[in-house]
Order: structure tokens, then sequence, then C-alpha cells
């Protein structure tokens, strides 16, 4: 009994200690739908370090980001299920965008920017980045293996969970699972 207490003790110690561990395990909990496609990391990963570039070929890195949650999509122009997807990713950008959260997405691979352009234009998403990784470096190096690939990064700049395949990001389960990782940067 005594070794169940301070197994336990301890436990809730290391949890209190490393509230990314406590975060991924509260939005473990609330999974549902189409989140249920979703792996979440024991430990968080180290994301890619290669860089990409705006639409403009300006080179950005992840670790731009760090500092706020953000979700990384990747996609193409070619993708149906990115076509489907995208529009609900334009939806919870515009629901939890800011200073904590930001949906980030990246076409990766053989993408012409007049072709990304007008992907956004039929679908009506003018509030997302035309990103791009012509090169896929950053999507070889975080294994990106089909699309479309959506990735959660804690502000530390980890990778805490992976979803692949396309989702409803604008839905009740995905905003629960949003919601409790993101609880402890409310507090």
């Amino acid at each position: 009994m005594k070794r169940f207490l301070l197994a336990a003790l301890y436990t809730g110690a290391v949890a209190l200690a490393n509230p990314g561990i406590a975060d991924v395990a509260a939005a473990q909990a609330v999974v549902n739908g189409d989140m249920k496609k979703m792996v979440f990391h024991a430990d968080p990963k180290a994301a890619g370090t290669a860089d990409f570039m705006t639409f403009d070929e300006q080179p950005l890195n992840l670790s731009d980001w760090q500092g706020k949650w953000v979700l990384v999509n990747f996609w193409a122009t070619w993708c149906a299920p990115c076509r489907h997807e995208m529009p609900m990713l334009s939806e919870l950008q515009t629901e939890l965008g800011g200073d904590d959260f930001e949906v980030l997405t990246i076409a990766t691979s053989r993408n012409p920017p007049a072709k990304m352009e007008d992907f956004f234009a039929e679908i009506g998403v003018d509030n997302l980045p035309l990103h791009r990784d012509p090169q896929s470096t950053l999507a070889r190096q975080m294994a990106v293996l089909g699309l479309p690939v959506t990735l959660i990064l804690n502000p530390d700049g980890e990778e805490v969970a992976r979803l692949t395949g396309d989702a409803n990001w604008s839905g009740d389960d995905a905003r629960a699972v949003l919601d409790a990782l993101m609880a402890e940067a409310d507090s």
C-alpha cells in the first residue's frame, strides 16, 4: 500500500511538473468522432527544422511559431480530402486563431502558386496562409507519408499529436480536444 501511495504521489508530481503530459491525457480522454484517428505521443516529439516558404518565397521555419499552439496541416492542390477539410480548418482559425493558437497550412510537393490560389478561391478560404514546401523537405523530415496530415505542436514547438487523413476540424469533437490541450495555456 505504501508503494502504491508513493507511486501515485510521484506520478501526480511528474504530471504537475510537466503540464504537456497532463494536457495530452486530458485530450485523449475527450476523443470522439473524427478525432479518434488522432495519435497522441506519450512524450512530445521534436518538430522538423527544415525551412519552408511563404507564397512569395520568403523563408519560414516552424520555430517562428513557438510560444503558441499550432495546428500544422500538410496538403496539396490535387488532394481531394484536402479540399474537403480546408474550409473546416478555415473555420477553426476564425474561431480560435490568435495569440495562443494558429492554423498553419503548408502545401507540400509540387503545387504551382497559381493552382494554390485557385484552390483556396474555389473553396472560399481567405484566412489561411499559402505556405509552400515545394521539395517536401519539411514534410519528409516530419514523416508525412500521405495527405492530408495534421500535426499539433505545443508552445515549445514539439509535436504532441498527429492525424492522418481529413477530419472535421470545425466540429465539437475537434474543439474538445484542442480545448483540453490548450487548457494549461489559459490558466
